[in-house]
């Protein structure tokens, strides 16, 4: 179910490295995220809250603490990929600073594709947890 996201290169991420499947992943101070995750990522940032690009960059540095940076050479041409495929639409509007920007709202295909891929990710990262957790899940026993 990934989706084609492009390598997202902050100030803190120079290069694109690869995970152990090949695919293109970032690293931001040790955070690797995953081709695919971007997108889920914009669909909840946008059905919480409608908002331009720099909103949208801003919110996902505020809720990761500032662990995912994502730069305009990221975020617009996923922005425009989701409109294209009918996941979010833009109107143009004034800021509060009175400029003009393309406020980007989630429609009900895009939430549909939000549902979908928050349970594919709640899937994902279960099962990981349980490989990297396997004590957890074991009864206590002595060896």
């Amino acid at each position: 179910m990934a989706l084609d996201v492009p390598c997202i290169v902050t100030p803190r991420a120079l290069d694109c490295p690869r995970t152990s499947m090949g695919e293109k992943a970032v690293s931001t101070d040790g955070i690797v995220l995953l081709k695919g995750t971007l997108d889920m990522l914009v669909l909840k940032v946008l059905r919480d809250d409608p908002t331009h690009g720099f909103g949208i960059t801003r919110r996902l540095q505020e809720l990761t603490d500032e662990a995912f940076q994502v730069d305009e050479g990221s975020m617009y041409p996923a922005l425009y990929r989701m409109q294209k495929r009918g996941w979010i639409k833009a109107d143009w509007c004034l800021t509060e600073n009175n400029r003009r920007a393309k406020i980007y709202k989630v429609t009900t295909t895009g939430r549909k594709r939000l549902e979908k891929e928050t349970d594919y990710w709640r899937r994902v990262t279960s099962a990981v947890a349980k490989v990297m957790e396997p004590a957890a899940r074991l009864p206590n026993v002595e060896i």
